[in-house]
């Protein structure tokens, strides 16, 4: 395998292994959750410089769900038309497209009244979260799957569900915040589960269903990488295709050592472990490690962030790095002669 080598998925063809990851861009002007022209241009720059998946940074399934007002949302019909705009366009320029579903929980900053499986503040500069009632997880539950349908709507090729770094589906997979005593506590896993299983309800069978999750916590009482792949099997049993591997979240603490590569080892054990794709992040920033990761198939596919922010044509340049052809389109095609 080698990165700019294509990839398939069900029906998610890629023309390379080099991934967009979600990252917040806060920018929304109008707190409506609504993609912009900023968000327009900064995807479809993305795909214009060859990324082969973009994946729609953090979109949440209701207002108060946001990190903060000017994150994007999908809680309302009203947001399809901008989200599918910014999908067409990427796809013209050979990109495939995802949406990352999710809600914020306890991080909820500007949330009036934050929710969370328990009533834990994150830390002393947050405020206290309400824990969600059982019905009212249930009531949650229904919110991602309208959110779900409503990104099949707007033409997207793949979903991924925001597990990781310590929003509200990690809320209820760990023991550092979750303490309930109904079937959410006794199962901690079973709120992924049920998000997973009304995301398939909705969505093609043909269309991959991706969960990005964090292997590990690092808070000195979390999880550890065994906890993470059980928790990631019962993901794949549910109707989870291919698994996006971070890290943290949860607590105020951070990992020991965060350099170039340093979470490649988790999503090379949950491959190897479930059987199933994995996209690796983390500093991948080098075009020579990212192939290193793709050759020794610790992953399958590799997501780019601060490089992809300060580039975004980071995947054109990759490609030159590595000896092939530049994969911006023709009309920029004197940048390259000599």
């Amino acid at each position: 395998m080698h990165l700019l080598e294509p990839f398939q998925l069900k029906d998610l063809q890629l023309k390379n292994r080099i991934v967009m990851p979600p990252m917040c861009q806060y920018s929304v002007a109008t707190k409506d959750g609504i993609p912009n022209d900023w968000h327009f241009t900064h995807y479809t720059s993305r795909a214009i410089g060859g990324t082969g998946f973009i994946i729609i940074e953090m979109t949440d399934v209701e207002p108060d769900g946001r990190i903060t007002d000017f994150d994007l949302g999908i809680w309302s019909d009203q947001h399809i038309p901008a989200f599918e705009r910014i999908i067409k366009s990427c796809q013209s320029y050979g990109a495939k497209v995802a949406i990352q579903i999710a809600h914020a929980g306890r991080k909820a900053q500007d949330a009036d009244q934050p929710v969370s499986s328990s009533d834990i503040a994150f830390s002393d500069t947050f405020k206290k979260p309400h824990a969600l009632t059982t019905e009212e997880v249930y009531d949650m539950i229904d919110k991602f799957e309208a959110a779900f349908k409503r990104a099949v709507e707007a033409g997207v090729d793949a979903i991924e569900i925001h597990g990781a770094h310590g929003y509200l589906i990690h809320q209820f997979q760990s023991e550092l915040t979750n303490q309930r005593t109904d079937e959410f506590g006794k199962d901690k896993s079973l709120f992924g589960v049920e998000i997973i299983k009304r995301a398939r309800k909705v969505m093609p069978d043909s269309m991959p269903l991706i969960m990005r999750i964090s292997a590990v916590e690092f808070d000195p009482n979390g999880y550890d990488l065994s906890y993470g792949i059980e928790l990631a099997k019962k993901y794949k049993q549910a109707g989870i295709d291919m698994l996006h591997v971070s890290s943290g979240g949860e607590s105020t603490n951070g990992p020991t050592f965060a350099g170039p590569g340093y979470q490649v080892e988790y999503a090379k054990e949950m491959k190897q472990a479930l059987g199933i794709p994995a996209i690796a992040v983390g500093r991948i920033e080098d075009p020579m490690l990212a192939e290193q990761v793709i050759k020794e198939e610790k992953a399958d596919l590799i997501a780019v962030g601060r490089g992809m922010l300060s580039n975004p044509y980071w995947a054109s340049a990759a490609s030159i790095a590595l000896g092939s052809e530049p994969l911006t389109p023709q009309p920029y095609s004197r940048a390259y002669r000599l």
